[in-house]
């Protein structure tokens, strides 16, 4: 095996087309595919199943792409590196957002990145914490924001804040009357809620075997998207950041209140792969990160409590 032949395998896995990762790799399609049939000679298997809808990984292919994404991501940013330190950053940075984060910083960001650093890529993913952490760990990405705690997550952590949780329901739930509601009767409320692989998820129960209630949940959502259409069309409450609905309860879809006594908090933590250095890009990310959270809290868009 050589590197252009894992950095054409893991195109081609990632796009899930030859024609597509020969655009991408600027080389032609039939170079491509005998790159990947010498691969797959020399590991004596197939490594895609081909039809006329594209390129699906094998068994096989699945594992090679778990053993090796790491390692092609690691060789792409020595060569970003080398390159930066004699200009401007550059490079590709794949970035890991929750989605309540994400709403908030994702264009922000963006933005930011192109109009500052032209030469950066930035690819931005959007998804739960406990999916985030899986692919920071398998290589296939470079930095996430997610919730802690970061006790034996195997990666390394920076702070980025604390994030205030509060009750959020559907338009005449009352709760914007009530302004305060209390844990207790929250708790007790149809919930709608993430599943049980998620760090919101396990925040609720801890709180509800702390005061011995079982949880009243019907609905599960793992789309953010979904799971506040849920609460909006009235089938029960969430607790979610004030931040990450902010649009809803202007349009007067949603209704929050804050929790009384200790009202949770959640940690919110850089995250990047503990067994390779960030890149040039890498670093670069990850300061506009903290200069754009920082924004949003003085412009009054996020009320997080910075590290």
């Amino acid at each position: 095996m050589d590197f252009r032949q894992l950095r054409t395998f893991s195109c081609v896995a990632e796009l899930g087309s030859l024609s597509k990762a020969a655009d991408k790799l600027r080389i032609a399609q039939p170079a491509l595919s005998r790159q990947i049939k010498l691969l797959e000679h020399e590991l004596r298997t197939e490594l895609f199943t081909r039809s006329g809808r594209g390129m699906v990984l094998t068994e096989a292919g699945r594992v090679l792409l778990a053993r090796t994404a790491g390692i092609v991501r690691q060789i792409d940013q020595i060569r970003d590196d080398i390159q930066s330190a004699a200009g401007a950053p550059s490079g590709r940075v794949v970035l890991g957002l929750v989605p309540t984060v994400s709403c908030v910083l994702s264009g922000r960001l963006a933005r930011r990145t192109v109009e500052t650093y032209p030469g950066i890529s930035l690819c931005i993913v959007e998804s739960y914490s406990g999916h985030l952490i899986e692919w920071l760990h398998r290589g296939e990405m470079d930095l996430a924001i997610i919730y802690g705690p970061s006790a034996d997550l195997h990666l390394n952590i920076q702070s980025l804040g604390r994030d205030p949780i509060v009750a959020v329901g559907p338009r005449g739930s009352g709760l914007a009357r009530k302004k305060q509601v209390g844990m207790d009767w929250l708790l007790r409320q149809k919930l709608v809620l993430p599943s049980h692989s998620h760090g919101l998820r396990a925040l609720i129960e801890r709180a509800a075997a702390k005061r011995k209630l079982n949880l009243d949940l019907q609905l599960e959502a793992d789309s953010f998207r979904v799971l506040t259409s849920l609460v909006e069309a009235g089938l029960g409450y969430t607790l979610l950041p004030p931040s990450s609905v902010r649009s809803e309860i202007r349009e007067r879809r949603l209704e929050t209140a804050t929790i009384s006594g200790q009202a949770p908090m959640r940690e919110l933590l850089i995250a990047s792969p503990i067994d390779h250095p960030d890149s040039t890009a890498t670093s670069v990310i990850t300061g506009l990160l903290r200069s754009e959270t920082a924004a949003c809290r003085d412009e009054r868009l996020w009320d997080i409590k910075l590290a």
